[in-house]
């Protein structure tokens, strides 16, 4: 059976024994303690069930494991896209480790960095660039809303070096990720310089979120597309890796010394 009759059957199974239970979503939801709107996502398919929200189901509606039984076929099937199901996850998670090589982390980028950013290949029409921007930046309250997850960043010592917009932007950016990392209790930020050399995470990005109850997801962005990948074997590897990048990187005070001084060579 392909993945999508797989996950089209989870659902199926789901809003049939909802039915039969007399349950609103609502309700069920409260019953596994996950939220409304990842209920209401699984039923339509737009997000794949976890292990954990299939055992609760289970539990629930005491079906003896069936719905383990399909999640664990829809698991060993190829990984799905999910980029519009990004920005849901990354807000409701309780925390994010987030790896980057390349730019600043869209959660800590100036506004003056993001519009730099997105209008330096010279892609995007005027318009589409300050929509980007503008949708970037409405991501940011995460960082200061009352509950925020733990968030740990470690980037590149490149990612500081790379003119972006000019010395003013780089200035006013690297000096933004000073004030986070000093202000923002639940912030920390790790540099790895460029003296490690080679190391595991030079292979690209990557985000992992550990979502209020259930498994840790992986989010994977490219050139062309991304995907949010929850199969349990290749999040295990990417905690590996990101338990590898971050013992390269420099601690997280030390991190904001070498920020600081990053900062004054923008001139």
């Amino acid at each position: 059976m392909e993945l999508s009759s797989m996950l089209e059957h989870f659902a199926e199974e789901l809003r049939l024994a909802r039915a039969a239970n007399g349950m609103s979503q609502a309700a069920l939801a409260e019953a596994l303690t996950y939220s409304g709107a990842l209920v209401a996502k699984v039923e339509t398919c737009e997000r794949r069930p976890s292990l954990d929200f299939a055992r609760r189901c289970d539990t629930v509606f005491g079906v003896d494991g069936r719905f383990e039984r399909i999640q664990r076929r829809i698991g060993r099937e190829t990984v799905v896209p999910w980029f519009r199901d990004w920005p849901g996850i990354e807000a409701e998670a309780t925390a994010l480790r987030w790896f980057e090589p390349i730019c600043v982390p869209g959660l800590l980028q100036t506004e003056g960095y993001a519009r730099a950013l997105l209008s330096g290949g010279r892609l995007f029409a005027p318009d589409e660039v300050e929509q980007q921007v503008t949708t970037r930046l409405d991501r940011q309250p995460l960082l200061t809303r009352d509950r925020p997850p733990l968030l740990t960043f470690v980037v590149d010592e490149h990612v500081l070096r790379r003119s972006v917009g000019g010395p003013e932007v780089m200035r006013e950016q690297v000096r933004h990720l000073v004030k986070a990392g000093t202000g923002l209790p639940r912030v920390r930020i790790h540099v790895v310089p460029l003296t490690v050399g080679a190391y595991a995470g030079v292979s690209g990005p990557f985000v992992i979120a550990t979502p209020p109850h259930g498994e840790d997801v992986v989010y994977q962005e490219g050139q062309l597309h991304a995907q949010v990948i929850d199969r349990v074997d290749h999040v295990r590897q990417m905690v590996e890796v990101w338990e590898s990048v971050r013992g390269e990187a420099l601690s997280h005070q030390q991190s904001l010394e070498f920020l600081t001084e990053v900062a004054e060579t923008w001139t």
